[in-house]
């Protein structure tokens, strides 16, 4: 039996072409996740959803949306992804198997981690969940490579898992973030790797 699971970040429609905080090539990665699970379902033991499901203004979720000055696109960003509205859905190309485990994050805080989130209809945290399940390595992908995917990844690693990013499968916001993350994956033992990398 697998103890492997697939934890697919943030790959929503504000985080795509079109969306309030689009990142060129996320409609193309939705598109890639669905087509690599139909081909590598059985590899996982449980495939994981992550999300934003923030809370609208005048709420700035712990300081996450830009209020009183423009967005600096590290720490303060614009609206997007509130919770209920159709910017904060899975992209419609994005074809998830029966027995996701969602989780929601950033609700009324700074959450780029799915580690950080809530899971819907569950108790415990994700790792919890993980656990519960015999899950001992997790391989991640989805949005954005230089801040959600590398948070989830590094604090897979920090609770215990095996960690591996399949490159392929992300894209970014901007390269300079995108060098940084990927170094502080390495230095943290995450692996670097493409989906068909065996």
């Amino acid at each position: 039996m697998s103890t492997r699971a697939l934890i697919v970040v943030d790959v929503q429609n504000d985080f795509c072409e079109g969306g309030a905080l689009a990142v060129d090539g996320g409609s193309a990665v939705a598109r890639a996740v669905t087509g690599y699970l139909a081909d590598q379902a059985d590899r996982y033991a449980m495939v994981v959803a992550t999300r934003d499901w923030h809370a609208p203004l005048p709420d700035t979720n712990a300081g996450h949306f830009a209020v009183d000055a423009p967005p600096d696109f590290v720490t303060t960003w614009p609206v997007h992804c509130v919770a209920g509205t159709p910017g904060a859905e899975y992209h419609p190309d994005l074809a998830l198997p029966p027995g996701t485990v969602h989780v929601r994050k950033g609700q009324s805080r700074q959450d780029y981690s799915g580690f950080e989130g809530d899971v819907v209809d569950a108790s415990g945290s994700l790792a919890d969940v993980l656990t519960a399940a015999g899950v001992t390595d997790v391989d991640v992908v989805g949005l954005a490579t230089d801040h959600c995917v590398t948070a989830t990844a590094s604090d897979a690693v920090s609770a215990g898992f095996t960690a591996t990013v399949l490159l392929d499968l992300t894209a970014a916001v901007a390269l300079p973030t995108t060098l940084r993350a990927v170094a502080r994956l390495a230095d943290e033992g995450v692996t670097l790797t493409a989906s068909d990398a065996g």
